[in-house]
């Protein structure tokens, strides 16, 4: 479940690809190598008994590997701009991000988002992320 804060802009964002088309072998690969990475930031900015911060700040072009989701979350994103993010649905979308956008997301029991990220515009693409450790249907992953 997502929920977006009533005063943030709609998150665009556009299926670009369906059933894994235009996959490559690695990016295949990098699914399977990280099906359980629970580090779902670059850096994990501080962590507590509750909470998880992360930051994460992708350059043109950069992109954050496979990671999964379990705890409920919410980002902020920190900057404009584009990404484009395979998910292991086998879905390809390209996301147009505004400064100040938020969204959370909710977990059911054993539910998960696996996927990547990727800079596709022109300028520093940055977020927060807090991951909320307790009371959702899911224990946190251990990390590293």
């Amino acid at each position: 479940m997502v929920d977006a804060s009533p005063s943030a802009p709609a998150l665009t964002s556009t299926v670009v690809a369906k059933e894994f088309a235009r996959w490559s072998p690695p990016l295949h690969q990098d699914f399977v190598d990280n099906a359980h990475n629970g580090c779902i930031g670059q850096s994990l900015l501080k962590e507590t008994d509750s909470v998880r911060v992360w930051e994460t700040t992708l350059q043109p072009e950069e992109r954050i590997p496979v990671h999964r989701h379990v705890l409920d979350y919410t980002w902020i994103a920190l900057t404009n701009g584009r990404a484009r993010q395979h998910n292991s649905d086998g879905t390809t979308r390209e996301i147009s991000y505004l400064r100040g956008q938020t969204l959370h997301f909710r977990f059911a029991a054993e539910g998960y988002h696996l996927h990547d990220l990727k800079n596709i515009g022109d300028g520093v693409l940055s977020f927060l992320i807090v991951e909320q450790k307790k009371d959702g249907a899911n224990e946190p992953m251990p990390l590293g």
